[in-house]
């Protein structure tokens, strides 16, 4: 079993990366229109050569730190390691946004145990908002706590995502249901950043059909150090498959929960 100290470590290695990570995409971002970009599943799912640069510029590192732990990263995959943690890397989460000349885009870097994840850091370099978290050791914001919403569905706003490996009538189907519950969504980019301000007490919640590991883990490990629920995601091998999100405050997730039906409507 990891060391609190070992922990502690890695959290820290993590901000620093995180900020080097971000310093280079913002400066990819302010010369953007030389950026190489490609298309990936179909017209809106893009990558540009700051992803793949970025991630190499936080995997090189990890490497460097913490030789023994895997790695899965969207841009670069998995490698893996023999420590029993695992790193879940998005380089540029909210990529759209990031070649469109947007905020709403950050680094996210988490390391996950085989129960979930233990640490995140998401930082958002065009804010300069960098959000961080252990597993018992509360979530902060620039090292101030956060702290969630109080209240129902309907105390905030609520953030939401979708993509095409979900049929969009179903994904209508949630929105009409949110709406009807009395919830105002919206969506701002990158899901992993709305994640963070779930943990920061901006959203009531976030939910998500499908998402992969490297988008959620480290906004997961933020929500639950500050006291919300997350539904879970798989672990070991599953973590190389996407999956539904859902996190929220605790006056929040079970309505959430129940309107998404989230593994257990035959639609989804």
């Amino acid at each position: 079993m990891m060391e609190q100290s070992e922990w502690a470590d890695r959290l820290a290695a993590a901000i620093e990366i995180a900020r080097r990570a971000g310093a280079l995409a913002l400066e990819r971002f302010h010369a953007r229109d030389s950026l190489v970009i490609e298309q990936k599943r179909h017209a809106t799912d893009l990558v540009s050569d700051a992803d793949r640069d970025v991630e190499t510029l936080i995997r090189q590192a990890l490497s460097e730190a913490f030789p023994q732990d895997a790695q899965l990263g969207e841009e670069h995959g998995l490698s893996p390691g023999s420590s029993g943690v695992i790193w879940a890397i998005d380089p540029i989460d909210g990529t759209a946004p990031y070649l469109n000349g947007l905020p709403g885009w950050c680094v996210s870097i988490a390391a996950c145990d085989d129960t979930g994840p233990v640490l995140g850091v998401i930082y958002a370099p065009v804010l300069d908002e960098l959000y961080s978290a252990r597993r018992g050791d509360g979530a902060f914001l620039n090292g101030e706590p956060l702290h969630l919403l109080d209240g129902d569905l309907r105390a905030g706003l609520l953030g939401v995502g979708a993509n095409d490996r979900v049929e969009s009538a179903r994904v209508g189907k949630m929105l009409a249901d949110l709406m009807d519950a009395g919830a105002a969504w919206v969506r701002y980019g990158s899901g992993a950043l709305m994640l963070a301000w779930v943990a920061a007490g901006r959203l009531t919640g976030y939910v998500e059909p499908r998402m992969s590991a490297w988008d959620c883990m480290a906004g997961y490990a933020l929500i639950e150090a500050a006291g919300g629920r997350v539904r879970p995601f798989p672990t070991g091998d599953g973590l190389q498959q996407a999956a539904p999100v859902l996190g929220a405050s605790a006056g929040a997730y079970d309505e959430l929960k129940r309107i998404c039906a989230f593994g257990t409507s035959p639609d989804w």
